[in-house]
């Protein structure tokens, strides 16, 4: 079997491109992983998923331990079978959640009980059974299973919860054991501090992992604190594995991460947008729900080749989002995978031919201009 492994082919100051290798296919680096909660990337079929250039998915193990579980799955051939999706998956620990129902939880050592959100059922959630459902789901990144605060929190809570993510990292990697062609990542925390960076790192290269992220940003510090934190907590990582920053984001975000040296990066952002009427273009965000574009005949965005760009109009599309057709989410959804895909493919030719600065440039220039004035 084809083992999993990463060649870092190039870099440009501290960004990177590189090619992560899994039996079911290759993930170009830099790489946006489109999230696929409950084994759908919301308003798209797999094939379009692909089609828009993304060589990996995520799943959601909080999501389908509930429903339809991890035990149906893989009864019925694993996650890549039963959603029709033949290329890599990642799988989030499930430890987002843990932080996201704090009013349904209980936290302890062993692990996190919990209500479910759907009927109010109750489940246990710990290092060694969230290893068991990614490996029931037949994940070929698998999460390892962690905590963190939302920030603002003081600093006695942060170093609380990362020691306790660092424990279970390493019942995590006990449980995770030897499946060649898997990848198990280890989950970096610390909030904002330095030295609690400095600590979670070393206790995870201790441990031992495939890939590394950066966990517990994208929690409401805002865009200029995450950087803040990139610029030493990214350097920490070993060099010659995966970084992958979860959780993020906006296109500046993602061209921001990626300047600092993160290789993958997930977000709900452009399929939740699209159904919402937000749409990302290179000249920035367009709102397709305002009254603006009702007669407009031209294009999102004319330089765009996706089948949102490609056969309607702004008129067309405001109409449809208006009405609430169905066919709405599922174009501007197209679009904005197609969009945030097209930054991954820009940012891996400038950083292989050493122009990633000037691309960079050219990126936030386009998007400073503006969307296009009204006819």
């Amino acid at each position: 079997m084809k083992q999993f492994s990463f060649d870092l082919q190039a870099r440009d100051g501290a960004a990177r491109t590189g090619v992560i290798s899994t039996p079911r296919g290759d993930i170009r680096t830099p790489a946006f992983m489109p999230v696929g909660t409950a084994a759908t990337v919301k308003a798209m079929l797999p094939e379009s998923v692909a089609a828009t250039g993304a060589d990996i998915l995520l799943g959601n193990t909080y999501h389908l331990m509930l429903r339809p579980t991890a035990e149906r799955i893989d009864r019925l051939g694993g996650l890549h079978k039963f959603m029709n999706w033949d290329k890599p998956i990642l799988t989030d620990s499930g430890g987002f959640q843990v932080m996201s129902l704090a009013d349904l939880r209980k936290l302890t050592e062993k692990g996190v009980t919990f209500k479910s959100h759907i009927d109010g059922s109750r489940h246990e959630l710990t290092p060694e059974r969230s290893m068991e459902i990614q490996k029931l789901l037949g994940s070929d990144i698998v999460m390892c299973f962690d905590e963190c605060p939302a920030l603002p929190a003081d600093c006695d809570r942060i170093a609380e919860s990362m020691r306790l993510s660092m424990r279970w990292a390493a019942r995590s990697r006990d449980a995770f054991g030897d499946r060649p062609g898997y990848a198990l990542f280890g989950i970096q925390q610390g909030g904002l501090e330095r030295d609690f960076r400095e600590e979670s790192t070393k206790a995870l290269v201790d441990i031992g992992f495939d890939g590394y992220a950066v966990g517990g940003l994208a929690v409401g510090e805002g865009q200029e604190a995450m950087f803040g934190c990139l610029d030493f907590a990214t350097d920490m990582l070993p060099v010659d594995r995966p970084r992958y920053l979860m959780g993020v984001g906006k296109p500046d975000d993602i061209v921001g991460a990626v300047a600092r040296g993160i290789d993958m990066m997930d977000c709900v952002l452009p399929s939740r947008s699209g159904r919402t009427g937000q749409v990302f273009t290179r000249h920035g965000v367009v709102n397709i729900k305002n009254a603006r574009h009702a007669d407009d005949p031209r294009p999102l965005d004319e330089d765009c080749i996706c089948p949102a760009c490609s056969n309607y109009s702004r008129a067309y599309l405001h109409h449809v989002f208006r009405s609430q057709e169905m066919i709405s989410g599922m174009l501007l959804t197209w679009h904005n995978l197609h969009y945030f895909q097209e930054i991954m493919a820009g940012m891996r030719e400038a950083i292989a031919a050493g122009r990633f600065d000037v691309w960079q440039a050219d990126f936030h220039a386009t998007r400073a201009q503006g969307d296009i004035e009204p006819l």
